[in-house]
């Protein structure tokens, strides 16, 4: 088992963050994803630009405080919660994984697998919220 987590604070309200966050109709703003295919209302898939797809559950739903679900794709399987917490017209999230590697050669890389979806995934918000701001 493996977690990682990633905390940033952003200039923005925290509906702002929330309405973006769980959009999955408009997903534009990621750029790791070619879609995001809605199964049911606790269901969806996303499919990365080279065609991979990860299967979510949604566990539980707090609005503009927690959203959790279950993950699995043909390489891991785990558990995602997202915390959004406001101060003001500041909003901080965290995003914490807790993924099993599914094969075990795969095992030491999850880690830094998911330190750089991390990333990326933050780097996306933060464009988005400008993008947003600039509107």
């Amino acid at each position: 088992m493996t977690i990682s987590t990633v905390k940033a604070t952003f200039q923005a309200d925290v509906k702002e963050v929330w309405d973006i966050v769980t959009n999955l109709e408009n997903y534009a703003w990621r750029s790791d994803l070619s879609r995001i295919e809605v199964i049911s209302e606790k269901r969806f898939t996303e499919y990365t630009k080279d065609g991979f797809s990860t299967e979510f559950t949604v566990t539980l739903t707090e609005q503009y405080r927690r959203w959790e679900f279950d993950l699995e794709n043909a390489n891991i399987s785990g558990h995602w919660t997202g915390i959004f917490t406001s101060n003001g017209n500041q909003t901080t999230i965290e995003f914490i994984e807790n993924v099993t590697a599914k094969k075990f050669f795969m095992k030491p890389l999850v880690k830094g697998f998911l330190k750089k979806q991390q990333a990326q995934y933050i780097e996306d918000l933060k464009r988005a919220l400008e993008k947003n701001n600039e509107d």
